[in-house]
């Protein structure tokens, strides 16, 4: 038997990389996938790729309207929601003589509030059982020069984390998190930084990586189904990092 058969999921930025490789995993093991994205035209690009029941939803990952509109779109089309992946989110770099109050808004309505008012939104509209996954990063645990407003904002997720856990846990909710090390994914081409900056970044990272390379999106795709399946039943409130032994050795 699938995994997820019948279960339904909602998987936000899901137009490129991680997000795209687990809602694929997700309808393959059987679910019902809500794709999200910011742009019309790359989740109308995506109908060639995708096989199973799913839906395409524009909406803007900071947008309180936009959270509660896809939950009820969500809820009108398949019914209660059994998995929440958030995964949408954005990446800059500013060192903090550069930071600006725009940049921290930005990143912070991105990566935290509008995940979290998203849960808000799917309050009454979970399963028991069900399962939301933040992404974060482990720069939650490892300092970067220049990212102080991106890192933040993913300690903040790792604390919703558990404070959510420990709200859910009474309603058979199971609240986690994968935290991703460096990936092979599109998130390092949109920032807000010389491209020339971001390749000496990128060409660093296998030297520190225990596993000697970057991971890939299906890595983050497959820890995604494990919370999101019966198989993570007692998990609940933990974060796993996807990281090749990052920040971890």
């Amino acid at each position: 038997m699938k995994k997820l058969e019948n279960k339904v999921a909602i998987v936000t930025g899901a137009t490129s990389g991680m997000g795209l490789e687990t809602a694929k995993l997700f309808l393959k093991e059987g679910a019902k996938v809500v794709l999200t994205g910011r742009n019309q035209e790359k989740l109308d690009a995506l109908k060639s790729e995708l096989e199973g029941e799913y839906l395409l939803v524009k909406a803007e990952a900071s947008s309180i309207t936009d959270s509660a509109q896809l939950i009820k779109t969500t809820v009108e089309t398949f019914g209660k929601i059994d998995t929440l992946f958030l995964n949408a989110g954005i990446f800059r770099i500013e060192t903090i003589d550069g930071l600006t109050e725009a940049i921290y808004d930005e990143v912070h309505n991105i990566n935290v509030r509008g995940p979290l008012f998203t849960v808000k939104a799917a309050y009454n509209h979970l399963n028991e059982g069900a399962s939301i996954i933040f992404n974060t990063s482990i720069v939650n645990v490892k300092g970067f020069a220049g990212m102080a407003a991106y890192g933040a904002s993913k300690a903040a997720l790792r604390s919703l984390t558990r404070t959510l856990a420990a709200e859910f846990g009474p309603k058979g909710i199971r609240v986690n998190a994968i935290a991703p090390g460096p990936i092979d994914t599109p998130i390092y081409g949109k920032h807000n930084v010389p491209q020339e900056n971001i390749d000496a970044m990128a060409a660093s990272f296998p030297s520190l990586v225990s596993l000697g390379r970057f991971g890939h999106s299906e890595e983050i795709a497959t820890t995604a189904l494990f919370l999101a399946s019966s198989d993570s039943s007692y998990i609940t409130g933990t974060e796993i990092p996807v990281d090749g032994g990052f920040a971890q050795v």
